[in-house]
């Protein structure tokens, strides 16, 4: 912290610089100046948070000075030590900030007080000040996450609006007049794939960056917004325009803003539009018809642009079904050849491209149809045993897109040849594994783990040595034959303990254990709870 001493009377000076203890304060420097106009020169430099100013001084003197500082330095405190006891001088001292006013001679034990006083209270606005800017940092941070709440639950529940409508007047000058609007959808999907993989790992920069961008157009040369842009918080990559005044040139501003979004980002970006529909009533039916936009844009057209909602049943090229195709692919992922794969893929891909157009519903519904073959199929070659590991296709789905932001089906063909390879290894692996004479050991434990097996009767089942049967199991499954079965019995168990009706005994037996406290102790050392706390816990 620095002090500053003003004073004519280099006597005045030293007496103070003596009687303070400056370090116990926390002040590692004290400037002196002989009048006013020296110590402003000072104070423009070095800003001290505490000034001792005498009133009576050449030049420049300290009604003047302490003027200046109100001005210049308001955050700094004074601390007046004067000969002269005058009302006007003491009413300026308070009128500018002045903390107290000392007479001359000074008394040693009030200089102190003072300064300590004065010292407390300097420290005590800095951490007013310092927790201000941390409250408004914070405040402008989750101001725009407020406001993209607010807007995307009017579009969900519009009845909420007069909740708000004072807030929001305020906030975007929407003012009562205003009732009519439309509604667009800027969906991030459609952005490039080159702009994705840029900023992959802050994608919320990307929303931020582009809804400045677009609330930038939104708002006029005057002042006077036309529109808000706010991040769509019930959909995953959607920012939403809302248009409500100019409703005469949206296309205008809707093109506007593409072209910025082109200039700043180098991608273009489609954009669905809704017809005009009353503000705010009926927010929810303009989203909806933005979407369908959307949704009913031809994905093979090479410019991306201004889609504006067509209540017309859109025209059909055809229905193609998956389904034709689905025999043949089914009998090459059955014969593990990856170019049978890919060669009865291709027939069904030729077909896609002889389209004439493609939207986001025919993709939709051919991605509902493939899963749906693929689950069948899934049932007639694993049945009830493990299903193979979760692929890429168990995501939602998202249209194939190049690194322009395009419909690619090349990209599409190679994610289907892809999933598929990986369904047919997992169909040649579980086929190994059902002649595996470990699974056949497995799958015997798992239909009779009730009944009181052992190893031995296990081996003699199989005409192999138990040593033989344990090292390989092992190998195999990563865990004892001992531990596998206890597994299943707990497993089989927990299920039990569901029904209220069942004794613990009569589930122990149920699993396998003849004697009720050892099956306690076994499921207690697994599971961590007895079986009595494992029911009441489910129960509560």
């Amino acid at each position: 912290m620095i002090a500053m001493i003003v004073d004519d009377e280099k006597h005045v000076r030293d007496a103070i610089k003596l009687l303070v203890p400056w370090t116990t304060f926390g002040i590692d420097t004290v400037l002196e100046a002989q009048d006013g106009a020296e110590a402003v020169e000072m104070l423009r430099q070095h800003r001290p948070q505490l000034v001792f100013t005498d009133m009576m001084m050449p030049l420049m003197n300290g009604m003047e000075l302490m003027a200046w500082l109100s001005e210049h330095l308001p955050s700094a405190k004074t601390i007046v030590i004067s000969g002269h006891d005058e009302f006007d001088l003491v009413r300026h001292a308070i009128k500018h900030g002045g903390v107290d006013y000392i007479l001359k001679p000074i008394d040693a034990e009030q200089l102190v007080e003072t300064t300590q006083k004065t010292v407390a209270l300097i420290r005590k606005e800095q951490d007013e000040r310092r927790q201000q800017q941390s409250l408004n940092m914070e405040m402008n941070q989750i101001k725009p996450v407020y406001w993209d709440t607010i807007w995307s639950n009017l579009v969900s529940e519009p009845k909420t609006y007069e909740k708000h409508a004072k807030e929001i007047a305020e906030e975007y000058g929407l003012s009562p007049d205003v009732t009519s609007c439309r509604l667009a959808v800027l969906s991030l999907d459609t952005i490039s794939g080159k702009l994705k993989d840029r900023f992959w790992s802050q994608w919320d920069l990307v929303f931020f960056s582009l809804m400045n961008v677009c609330n930038e157009v939104l708002t006029m040369d005057r002042g006077q917004r036309i529109g808000v842009a706010f991040r769509f918080w019930n959909s995953e990559n959607e920012i939403v325009l809302l248009l409500f005044r100019e409703l005469e040139r949206s296309e205008a501003v809707f093109l506007h803003i593409q072209e910025c979004i082109v200039n700043t980002f180098q991608s273009s970006m489609d954009i669905g539009v809704s017809g005009v529909h009353p503000f705010p009533d009926k927010l929810k039916e303009a989203y909806a018809e933005a979407k369908q936009a959307l949704r009913r844009r031809n994905l093979l057209a090479r410019q991306k642009r201004i889609h504006e909602y067509d209540d017309r049943p859109p025209l059909s090229a055809g229905v193609l079904s998956m389904s034709e195709y689905a025999e043949a692919i089914r009998l090459a992922v059955r014969s593990g050849s990856e170019e049978q794969i890919r060669k009865s893929v291709g027939e069904w891909i030729d077909a896609v491209r002889r389209l004439p157009s493609i939207n986001t519903e025919q993709l939709e519904l051919w991605w509902h149809e493939y899963n749906t073959l693929k689950t069948r199929w899934m049932s007639e070659w694993f049945g009830d045993g493990p299903p193979p590991q979760r692929t890429q296709d168990d995501a939602p789905f998202h249209v194939p897109m190049d690194d322009e932001g395009r419909l690619s089906i090349d990209m599409w063909e190679q994610q289907l040849v892809r999933s598929l390879t990986e369904l047919s290894k997992h169909m040649l692996k579980s086929q190994r594994q059902d002649s595996n004479v470990m699974f056949e050991i497995a799958k015997y434990i798992r239909n009779h783990y009730h009944q009181d097996i052992t190893l031995q009767e296990i081996a003699n089942h199989f005409y192999l040595s138990r040593e033989y049967i344990s090292r390989k199991f092992k190998q195999e499954f990563g865990e004892n034959l001992s531990d596998y079965l206890s597994g299943i019995r707990i497993d089989k168990a927990k299920l039990l303990l569901l029904n209220p009706h069942l004794r613990i005994a009569q589930v122990a037996a149920m699993v396998g254990y003849e004697d009720e406290k050892y099956f306690s102790k076994v499921f207690k050392k697994t599971v961590g709870v007895s079986p009595n706390e494992y029911r009441k816990g489910r129960e509560s």
